[in-house]
């Protein structure tokens, strides 16, 4: 920083350290700063003082930016590029736009992601980006392949969620060409104490109430903490359906000296759900016709339960070694604990009696999931020919643990009742859904306990080739292991290869023309006709298009095209199956390796803010994937997709106006054919500012009530949450 003679400019001073810092400027951006004194004649005159460098680390943190926008992302390549300079489509769902649409969690979060389809089986979600379904995500860069959907993830822990469109193997390793999720986590940013209180109480007896205080931890503010506690419960418009939350998340940033520093953070997340579905309600009568049901009916009872414990642990080093060459080493661990008692009911609907004609079963279980992840990296800027370059050479580890998966089954319900035991006949009566378990719940039953090991080196790179002219590139090498207690499915692939390139070429001051190519690899489970394991799965993605930043980079748009093509596809040979297991006389359908499905589409993202008063989250995508034989791919997906959340500011009043579609779907072909026509769903938010320290939002969801359904299938039809509403109350200090 600097230091003035002259008294009047400390004021200035002070403003500008508080500007660059918030901001995140660029490392050594010079600025020339002019005093106004006044002369004797009372005239004011501008003296141009000495040239002021501001040192300040580049950073994408989004809370308290008070934008729907962000100055860089990271999850393509780990380097720290700005949205513009990533050449892949890529969004960030930040801090002031998660707050704004009243989204605290991942399930929320995925239902208005462009491009998206969230897919509703029944506390779960599946999720499909470009034809192919998300198997992933990652926090804090380092990818998971745990189902953080089965415990709808809070999202009030995290800074900001990253999302880049296709395939992202350079970062992740294994898995589908669909989209990298970034989930980033709040750090203990502040010097002095900061903090907020909300509390809030919505439809269906919905209440919740949280605090977030930061603070400094020693005097000069180089040991900070930060603690945020929440809890929540709520019913549900679906019967005996009702759920609690607990989030507790401790995070401790350290500056050792003035070239180490340290971050520690731990989480426990507690979702405990009663009342829950499994699967969903039938979607056909015994005649054939289509069944009509009242939005609160579920397939379940007040016994069924459904509850998610998570424990996470959280460290980074970061050490300067030389000049600007930065060692970065990170860890992290989750526990996942669940347990369930769950109901389900199979089959067609009696239109005379409304009784269920198709089997009734009861499943439990008691399950375990470890997961540790290690990354280490060295991140090396240089300049050639004056021009700014960066490399990153790094490795990661990965190791996915089962160590507990013990289940239980009761199938029908004791004659003459609507109570659940091992008797027949199998039916329940749709007009009384609340049953009673006469039978116990126990878990006898184990399933063969595994793990999955992926380990990886990788190298990327930016280099600004020309003034205009920047090239991204790297590729990483893979080893993939799977080991299963009893042997089964034992597999292990090594050495594959994920490239990555694009460049960008800048034809004007704030708009970039780009391209790039990358793949991804899924490892299969299908044997060959020489009972071998046929190799992994190549998600090759091929995209270009258009960037541009607007109104001095406060708005950013992006066009892109892309192709993704899926190879070394797993093809039945007909009528040839393959001994896997002499001791027990086990075949399997045996399979050859062919190209796959072909997905092609255009996306549109436009965020940031226009002015001072209005900001904007739009986006709008289409695709068409198709399989060798020319026939469509997972049509429970939309074709098209759109979201939009435009929001107004002035003076102590914020308003915003949202709308989401998603174009028509379907599953089952003939008589068996479910459809879902295209969808609208409305939003809005109205918010005010009491005073520098309270603030009131009020939130609707489905503004005009619309009847719908998240998820389709035979035994699975899921209707959307009706029309509801969210008002919280928010003190910072």
């Amino acid at each position: 920083m600097f230091k003035s003679s002259h008294s009047t400019m400390k004021p200035l001073y002070v403003a500008m350290q508080m500007v660059f810092l918030t901001s995140g400027c660029l490392l050594g951006e010079t600025v020339i700063a002019a005093e106004t004194t006044t002369d004797n004649a009372g005239n004011g005159q501008n003296t141009e003082l000495s040239t002021i460098v501001v040192t300040a680390n580049k950073t994408a943190v989004t809370e308290g930016s008070e934008s729907y926008t962000a100055s860089s992302a990271s999850t393509a390549t780990k380097l720290n590029l700005s949205l513009r300079d990533t050449p892949q489509a890529v969004k960030v769902y930040t801090r002031e736009y998660l707050d704004d649409r009243n989204i605290d969690s991942l399930q929320e979060l995925m239902s208005t992601v462009t491009g998206v389809t969230a897919s509703r089986t029944d506390e779960r979600q599946n999720y499909y980006a470009r034809g192919f379904q998300v198997d992933y995500t990652l926090i804090d860069g380092m990818p998971s392949t745990l189902n953080l959907s089965e415990g709808d993830m809070d999202l009030s822990i995290f800074d900001r969620v990253e999302v880049v469109k296709g395939a992202n193997g350079l970062m992740t390793g294994a898995g589908n060409p669909a989209i990298g999720l970034n989930m980033i986590r709040k750090h203990a940013n502040a010097r002095e104490l900061t903090g907020s209180v909300n509390a809030s109480v919505g439809s269906w007896n919905n209440y919740s109430s949280s605090a977030d205080i930061s603070a400094p931890l020693n005097a000069d503010g180089s040991l900070r903490g930060r603690v945020f506690v929440k809890h929540s419960d709520e019913d549900s418009y679906m019967d005996f359906y009702a759920r609690e939350r607990n989030v507790a998340y401790g995070a401790i940033d350290y500056d050792l000296t003035d070239s180490t520093s340290l971050s520690l953070a731990a989480t426990y997340q507690e979702l405990n759900r009663d009342g829950i579905r499994w699967g969903g309600l039938p979607a056909f009568y015994n005649d054939g016709s289509r069944t009509k049901f009242d939005r609160s009916l579920t397939v379940s009872s007040d016994w069924t339960y459904w509850n998610v414990d998570t424990t996470a642990l959280f460290a980074g080093l970061k050490q300067k070694l030389y000049g600007d060459i930065n060692l970065n080493l990170n860890y992290s661990y989750r526990r996942d604990d669940k347990e369930s008692a769950l109901l389900y009911i199979a089959g067609k609907v009696d239109k005379a009696t409304n009784r269920s004609l198709g089997a009734v079963s009861v499943y439990s279980s008691e399950k375990r999931n470890d997961e540790n992840n290690i990354d280490v990296y060295v991140s090396a800027p240089f300049s050639i020919a004056g021009r700014e370059q960066e490399i990153i050479v790094g490795g990661s580890w990965n190791k996915n643990e089962s160590l507990k998966d013990n289940f239980g089954t009761i199938q029908g319900k004791k004659e003459g009742t609507n109570d659940l035991d091992i008797n027949t006949p199998n039916y329940l009566d749709f007009s009384h859904m609340n049953t009673q378990l006469l039978t116990p719940i126990t878990n006898p039953n184990k399933i063969a306990l595994n793990e999955t090991t992926q380990t990886g080196v990788y190298l990327a790179g930016k280099f600004q080739v020309l003034d205009a002219l920047k090239v991204v590139a790297g590729a990483r090498l893979s080893d993939w292991e799977f080991t299963a207690e009893d042997g089964k499915g034992n597999r292990e692939f090594t050495n594959e290869l994920t490239p990555y390139f694009g460049v960008i070429y800048d034809v004007a001051r704030d708009h970039s023309l780009y391209a790039s190519y990358t793949d991804i690899f899924k490892p299969q489970n299908r044997r060959d006709e020489n009972a071998n394991y046929l190799g992994p799965i190549v998600g090759r993605n091929y995209e270009t298009g258009v960037k541009s930043e607007w109104f001095d980079s406060r708005l950013n748009t992006a066009l892109s095209i892309f192709r993704i093509e899926q190879d070394n596809y797993a093809q039945e040979i007909s009528g040839v199956s393959v001994p896997v297991n002499g001791a027990t006389n086990t075949f399997e359908q045996a399979y050859r390796a062919a190209d796959g499905v072909v997905s092609e589409g255009v996306e549109f993202e436009m965020d940031g803010e226009i002015n001072d008063n209005w900001g904007i989250n739009f986006g709008i995508a289409n695709f068409e994937a198709k399989d060798a034989q020319d026939v469509k791919v997972n049509t429970n997906n939309s074709r098209t997709t759109s979201n939009l959340f435009v929001k107004y500011k002035m003076d102590k009043w914020r308003a915003g106006a949202g709308l989401n579609y998603r174009s028509k779907i379907y599953l089952g072909t003939g008589e068996a054919r479910i459809d879902q026509s295209e969808l609208f769903l409305a939003s809005a938010m109205l918010g005010y500012q009491v005073d520098p320290n309270i603030s009131v939002q009020l939130n609707l969801e489905n503004l005009f009530d619309k009847e719908y359904y998240e998820g389709i299938g035979a035994n699975s039809m899921n209707y959307g949450a009706p029309r509801n509403a969210t008002l919280g109350v928010r003190y910072k200090f």
